[in-house]
C-alpha cells in the first residue's frame, strides 16, 4: 500500500515559452563506424522486409565510462566519453550469450538473454582497461528471479518476461485486459547517490499525470515526491537515476490521440522536487533499439542513435524550464523517414472475416510449437556465412541444439505459410531458419519472416508483405484503441503483432525477427512513443473491422511447400462484397 505523503506537483508546459535559458544542442561525443574492427560496430543493413539494426543498448557504470552492447559482433564496447579519441576497450562476451540488452551498474556486467545474467572479466583480466585492450568476459551467475533491482533495471526498456498467455487466449479475460489502464507501478532502482531505492508511479486523475513517490529500500524514508503530467496520454514512465548531486531523472512518453508527434523524454527534477528541465531524445526515424537512453553520475544524458553507416552516442541537450504546468515536447528536429521500396505497389487487395480469437491462437501456436531440430534441419557446422555483415545462415536460438526439442518457429528471410507446412517440412529434413537478410531468399529453408508470421496470424497464406500489408489494413487512429491481433507496421522494415498494453503501458507485441527475438517467433515488449516515433503504424486488419470484406479463395489455400518470398506486392486481387 502506498503511505500518504505531502506532494510537490510539477507541471510541464510550453517547454519553448517557459525556457530560462538557451536549449543546448545535441552533440555527438563518439561515433563508432560499421564493421568488425576493434573501433567499429556490427551493422545490419536495411531491405525489404529487413530494418536496419545494430546496437541494442547503452549504459553507463560509476566511473562514467559508456558501454556499447555490440551483439552482432558477439562484445561490449567500454569508453570514456571525455576522452573520445582513445580506443575502446573490446569485452567479448562468452559464445554461448546472445543478448539483447544491456545494464552495467557498481562493477557488474547484466546483459539479457531471455532472463538476466551476469559477466566479469575471466580469470587475470580487468575491465578497468586503460584503451584499446580486448577483455574475455565469462558468465558469473545468472540473476535469481527476486533479484528486484536487477530485474526492474531491465523491464524499463520492456527486457522482461511477457505476461500471462492465457489472459489473451481466452476471449473473456482478454477483453477485460484491453480495458485495464495504466495500473500502479513499483520500480527498484541502484541509483548512483542514494544507493537502492523504491520508486513508485501512481496513476493520478485520468490518463495524462502521475505521482512518483521515491523512498530507500533500506529505511523506508522518502526522499522524493514528484508530480508529472502531459499534454495528452501518459505511456511510459520509468524512474531513471538520482544523480551525484541528487538529482532525480525519469523517462516518460506523450502520446496525442491522433499518434502523430508522439514525444519521448526525460525529465530532471532538483533535490527538493522542483522541476529543472527535460531532455527531448531523437528517436525520430532512428532504428529499433531496445536501452537507447543511459544517465551518467553526473547527470550527463546520453542516446544510442543507429545510422546505416554506424552508430553516434549523442549527448541530448539539456532544456531549462520554469513555472512548468504540463509537457508539450513534440517532435520536429527530424524530417520524415522515407521507408524502403522497390517497386509501387498498386494492387486492389480483399480480404476474408476472420476473427482476433484464430489470430491470437495462431500467434500463439507459432510462438509455443515444440519440434526436435534433427541433423537434416540444423545443417553444416560451420554453417554458411551471410553475405555483408558478421552473422552465418542457422538462427541463434538454434545453434549446438542439435538432437535437441526447440520451441519456436524460426525466422527465416523470404519464407512463408502455415504452422502445419512448416512442421511438414520440418520433417522431411528442410533447413530450419535463415537470418541471411542480405542475401536472396532461399527455397531449401523453412520458417517465416516477419510479415509472413502476420499473414499467417490472419489466415492468408499468401505473403503480403509490409509493403503491401496497408492494402488489407486500416490505419488506427489513435493508437490506444489497439485491440489484440492488430498489428503496428512500418512498410517497407518490420511488422509485429500487437497483443495488448501491458499495467505500465507498454506494448506487449509478437514478432519474427533476426534481433529481437534471436531468430524466431517471440513475445516482446516495447515503448509505444518509441515505436510511434520511429515510424510504426498501428493498423487493423479489415476483416476485423469490416465482417462483409472477402478475398479469393485461394490466397487461403495452404500450399505443400511454400518456397521463397510469395509478395502479395506482384498479386491484384479484387474487392467482394
Amino acid at each position: 500500500m502506498f503511505r500518504p505523503t505531502s506532494w510537490i506537483w510539477v507541471f510541464i508546459v510550453g517547454a519553448s515559452i517557459f525556457a530560462t535559458g538557451t536549449h543546448a544542442e545535441d552533440t555527438v561525443v563518439r561515433s563508432f563506424s560499421g564493421g568488425s574492427a576493434a573501433s567499429m560496430v556490427g551493422i545490419v543493413p536495411a531491405g525489404e522486409d529487413v530494418e536496419l539494426a545494430g546496437p541494442q543498448a547503452l549504459s553507463a557504470d560509476g566511473q562514467g565510462n559508456l558501454f556499447v552492447l555490440d551483439q552482432v559482433n558477439g562484445r561490449i564496447l567500454q569508453f570514456d566519453p571525455k576522452r573520445p579519441d582513445s580506443d575502446p576497450d573490446v569485452l567479448k562476451m562468452p559464445r554461448d550469450v546472445q543478448p539483447t540488452d544491456l545494464v552495467v551498474h557498481n562493477g557488474d556486467i547484466m546483459v539479457w538473454d531471455g532472463g538476466v545474467r551476469t559477466l566479469k572479466a575471466a580469470p587475470d583480466q580487468s575491465t578497468r582497461g586503460l584503451g584499446g585492450d580486448e577483455i574475455q568476459l565469462e558468465e558469473v551467475s545468472s540473476r535469481a528471479t527476486d533479484d528486484q533491482v536487477a530485474i526492474s533495471a531491465f523491464a524499463q526498456m520492456g527486457s522482461q518476461p511477457p505476461g500471462s498467455a492465457t489472459e489473451l487466449l481466452d476471449q473473456n479475460t482478454r477483453a477485460a485486459v484491453v480495458k485495464t489502464g495504466r495500473q500502479p507501478d513499483r520500480q527498484y532502482v541502484a541509483s548512483r547517490s542514494k544507493g537502492s531505492v523504491i520508486a513508485d508511479i501512481i496513476p493520478d486523475k485520468g490518463n495524462s499525470s502521475v505521482r512518483i513517490e521515491i523512498q530507500t529500500m533500506v529505511t523506508n524514508e522518502t526522499i522524493g515526491a514528484l508530480g508529472l503530467r502531459v499534454r495528452d496520454q501518459l505511456g511510459t514512465v520509468e524512474f531513471l537515476e538520482i544523480d551525484n548531486s541528487d538529482r532525480f531523472y525519469v523517462l516518460a512518453e506523450d502520446i496525442p490521440p491522433s499518434g502523430k508527434n508522439a514525444s519521448t523524454f526525460v525529465v530532471r527534477y532538483a533535490a527538493n522536487g522542483r522541476i529543472e528541465g527535460i531532455y527531448e531524445l531523437p528517436l525520430e526515424n532512428t532504428p529499433l533499439t531496445r536501452r537507447f537512453v543511459t544517465i551518467s553520475g553526473d547527470g550527463d544524458v546520453y542516446f544510442l542513435r543507429t545510422k546505416p553507416t554506424g552508430v553516434d552516442v549523442v549527448g541530448v541537450g539539456f532544456r531549462p524550464l520554469r513555472n512548468a504546468s504540463v509537457i508539450d515536447a513534440r517532435p520536429s528536429r527530424t524530417a520524415t523517414a522515407q521507408p524502403y521500396n522497390n517497386g509501387k505497389f498498386n494492387a486492389t487487395a480483399a480480404v476474408r472475416p476472420s476473427n482476433r480469437q484464430q489470430a491470437i491462437e495462431t500467434a500463439f501456436a507459432f510462438e509455443g510449437v515444440q519440434w526436435k531440430l534433427t541433423p537434416a534441419n540444423y545443417g553444416n557446422d560451420p554453417d554458411s556465412q551471410c553475405s555483408g555483415f558478421n552473422r552465418i545462415r542457422r538462427p541463434w536460438y538454434l545453434q549446438g541444439k542439435v538432437n535437441q526439442e526447440v520451441r519456436g518457429v524460426p525466422y527465416c528471410w523470404g519464407c512463408h505459410g502455415s504452422l502445419a507446412n512448416f512442421r511438414q517440412r520440418i520433417e522431411s529434413g528442410t533447413l530450419a531458419g535463415n537470418v541471411c537478410t542480405r542475401n536472396a531468399p532461399r527455397p531449401d529453408v523453412a520458417g517465416v519472416d516477419c510479415s509472413a508470421f502476420v499473414s499467417a496470424t490472419w489466415g492468408l497464406s499468401v505473403h503480403y508483405t509490409t509493403a503491401a500489408i496497408p492494402a488489407i489494413a486500416a490505419p488506427v487512429t489513435n493508437p490506444w484503441e489497439l485491440k489484440p491481433g492488430d498489428a503496428l507496421n512500418k512498410p517497407g522494415s518490420h511488422v509485429m503483432l500487437f497483443l495488448r498494453f501491458t499495467p505500465d503501458r507498454k506494448a506487449e507485441v509478437m514478432e519474427s525477427s533476426t534481433g529481437g527475438c534471436n531468430g524466431r517467433v517471440c513475445r516482446n515488449i516495447y515503448p509505444l512513443a518509441s515505436l510511434l516515433a520511429r515510424g510504426y503504424t498501428p493498423v487493423r486488419f479489415r476483416a476485423f473491422a469490416d465482417d462483409q470484406t472477402t478475398v479469393s479463395a485461394d490466397a487461403y489455400q495452404d500450399s505443400d511447400a511454400p518456397t521463397g518470398r510469395k509478395s502479395a506486392a506482384t498479386k491484384t486481387a479484387t474487392k467482394r462484397r
